[in-house]
């Protein structure tokens, strides 16, 4: 049967965007369909827009630093509109290079919401399409939990767009998008406080990395509420929200923004039409080649509900494009060693197995950890401290993990992140001569055993 296209996909996100481009660049016939914008979340409502605020939140820190060098500065004024619409006209201008990317890679681009009717087909906008195989790159949503006055809370899609820096701020969530966004609150002027319901946020990173960071944005002075969660959340007559927790206490804020969790975007999908299945958490189902249970579908990406970032999407693109079009090229992606980066202020950067993941795969460790205060700090006031760790094999002398609490943590995990790909050892570190003077040589010099 001859098909209208090769390859369907929908969804023009990082993941999708980048398997219609290199499957077109392969030689195949190529759609994608996208109902919102081009990029998907990490370029419109993700990674892209939050790290130019944090940027702008880490202003406040350099101004603070800046007396310990001599610099003698006016009292500064942040102004919120600026910075949001200067974010806004950079977002605009990526749309546009992932709409020029699509369209000179020779994909139809196709806009409006798109439906599955068959194993192979795929409606836009009332007209019906064919293709041979479809890949759903539809992403994930945000997701509050059913309470009553839910709907007067934010998440992160409506956060990049406040018209207004809020006075009062109550981040509900223990991931990083909370912790993110709590330290972009804070560090813009907002009243900022921090509330989850387990003992301890960042639940799956390495414990040191999880308690030094608590104790960091202790220092800088937010509010941190653990074992906490809210019942309801009403409006007061001052246009202020009142949050009421399950233990009875009541705290009041100008904005309750809500990152406690992401859904899969499957709503209006016409999966029912097909043979794809979801798992026991509503992702999608997919084999080691990305495969649904209905041969012809395949997805990939924050649907599947593997590794949630922006690296694994386009790695899981490229790898479909190759098989289904380039099989000799083809690789699976290891998702083995993935370094990542939380940007709280300060940030984490990491990779690789944490202390408690580690003993649990039964390895006999040895931990090598410094706490420092960076450099840069020693002609101000400012007490913070810097986390630096590794997991060593005892019996291998295998690097097993990297872990960092501390300024330009994720510039630096990312080389180290290839030592440990390349399976380096405690004395390769060791042998490597550092860069000297700055932080990241603190990895290459770290020779006591801690524990």
């Amino acid at each position: 049967m001859a098909y209208d296209f090769d390859l369907f996909v929908i969804g023009a996100g990082s993941g999708g965007v980048r398997a219609a481009r290199f499957a077109a660049g392969f030689g195949a016939k190529v759609a994608v369909a996208e109902s919102r914008y081009l990029g998907g979340t990490c370029v419109n409502i993700g990674c892209v827009p939050k790290k130019l605020l944090v940027y702008g939140a880490h202003v406040a820190d350099e101004l603070e630093q800046a007396a310990g060098f001599g610099w003698t500065l006016e009292e500064g004024h942040f102004d919120w509109g600026t910075l949001i619409a200067n974010k806004n006209r950079e977002i605009e201008r990526l749309n546009g290079i992932y709409r020029n990317l699509l369209v000179n890679s020779g994909v139809t681009l196709l806009t409006g919401h798109a439906r599955i009717t068959g194993a192979n087909e795929v409606e836009v906008e009332g007209q019906r399409y064919s293709a041979a195989n479809i890949l759903i790159a539809t992403g994930g949503w945000p997701q509050v939990p059913d309470i009553p006055g839910k709907e007067l809370a934010i998440t992160s899609n409506e956060a990049f767009y406040l018209k207004d820096l809020p006075r009062r701020v109550l981040v509900v969530g223990g991931g990083y998008i909370a912790v993110e966004f709590a330290g972009i609150f804070q560090g813009l002027g907002a009243d900022t406080t921090l509330l989850y319901r387990g003992d301890l946020f960042l639940r799956g990173f390495d414990g040191s990395v999880r308690t030094h960071l608590k104790e960091e944005l202790e220092k800088r002075g937010m509010d941190l509420q653990f074992n906490a969660d809210i019942q309801r959340i009403d409006k007061l007559d001052d246009g202020s929200l009142k949050a009421t927790l399950k233990d009875g206490r009541e705290l009041v804020a100008d904005c309750v923004f809500y990152a406690t969790g992401r859904r899969p975007m499957l709503d209006n999908l016409g999966l029912e039409n097909t043979g794809v299945e979801l798992d026991e958490r509503g992702f999608i189902r997919v084999d080691e080649q990305y495969q649904t249970t209905a041969p012809s579908i395949l997805a990939i990406g924050d649907v599947i509900g593997r590794v949630q970032l922006t690296p694994v999407a386009l790695a899981e693109g490229m790898a479909v494009a190759r098989r289904l079009f380039k099989p000799e090229q083809y690789r699976p992606v290891d998702y083995q060693n993935i370094p990542t980066a939380v940007f709280s202020q300060p940030p984490i950067g990491t990779v690789g197995l944490t202390e408690e993941q580690a003993l649990q795969a039964g390895h006999k460790v040895q931990i090598f950890e410094s706490r420092f205060r960076a450099m840069k700090l020693t002609l101000t006031d400012i007490q913070e401290k810097t986390l630096m760790k590794l997991v060593v094999d005892a019996d291998t002398d295998k690097v097993l993990g990297c872990h960092m609490v501390g300024p330009d943590a994720g510039e630096i995990i990312q080389g180290l992140g290839i030592a440990l790909k390349a399976g380096a050892t405690k004395q390769q570190f060791d042998e490597t001569i550092g860069v000297h003077p700055t932080a990241a040589e603190e990895f290459v010099t770290m020779r006591t055993v801690t524990r």
